[in-house]
């Protein structure tokens, strides 16, 4: 067994991919127990309330709970498929995944404070007599998008450089020709997402559109560009799968 993980000849998946990380590794149960941390962070502040009207107002979190478990189950979902496909444990992997699992720790907060104030505004919470106001002004929701897009731009850029990691002919992963594209074109789907992320945090520096929250809105074009994405990387695929299947007939 060499430094990234054997045998390289995986079982195929879908579409014809070869799954090789069939076995849990180290450097997943690793992973896991740093995204179980984070997602402890998630409602470490939380305490058991004493009366039936701090458990009301305690459940008034759950939308923001479940918000920002969402979020961090998806960026695990992401983690766990990569190595299902890969099963990569060399140098670079190591690093590139150690620099994701530091920014999921550092992207707990700002999460968890973004969604905590979204849904405080979607269920029209009034906050208590007194308490001070989430935001003194504009600028700190400018720059809380800035905080939270540095994170979202970090975790998927690490992302996608370890599918660029995977495509190299270096990696002695023996990919086919298939396999190779669509490891370029996970890597170019998740650059799209750090895109949209730098996008956000370009107008949240600009402040245009804070109080309409253009910045947040941003994210919402990650549906159109990964789908206009999906259809031309699909269509290029369909020619190169036949072109080989060409190729082997002759």
């Amino acid at each position: 067994m060499n430094e990234t993980q054997g045998p390289h000849l995986g079982v195929r998946g879908a579409r014809g991919i070869r799954l090789r990380g069939r076995e849990v590794a180290r450097i997943e149960a690793f992973s896991d127990a740093v995204f179980g941390f984070a997602a402890t962070l998630l409602v470490v502040s939380l305490e058991v309330p004493k009366t039936f009207a701090e458990l009301l107002s305690s459940l008034q979190g759950f939308v923001a709970f479940a918000f920002s478990f969402t979020a961090l189950v998806a960026i695990w979902a992401v983690h766990n498929s990569f190595f299902r496909r890969y099963g990569l444990q060399d140098r670079t992997t190591v690093v590139l995944n150690a620099v994701l699992l530091f920014v999921v720790l550092f992207y707990v907060y700002p999460l968890k404070f973004l969604t905590v104030s979204l849904s405080n505004w979607l269920l029209r919470v009034v906050p208590p007599a007194g308490a001070e106001p989430r935001f003194a002004s504009l600028n700190d929701l400018g720059t809380l998008f800035v905080i939270y897009g540095l994170g979202f731009v970090a975790v998927f850029a690490a992302i996608a450089l370890l599918y660029a990691h995977a495509a190299r002919p270096t990696t002695a992963l023996d990919l086919d020709a298939l396999e190779r594209f669509d490891a370029r074109t996970r890597s170019r789907h998740y650059l799209i997402f750090a895109a949209v992320g730098l996008l956000s945090m370009a107008l949240a520096g600009a402040q245009v559109g804070l109080r309409v929250g253009a910045p947040g809105w941003t994210y919402a074009l990650l549906g159109p560009l990964c789908q206009a994405h999906a259809s031309w990387s699909e269509r290029r695929r369909s020619r190169l799968a036949t072109a080989d299947e060409t190729k082997e007939t002759k």
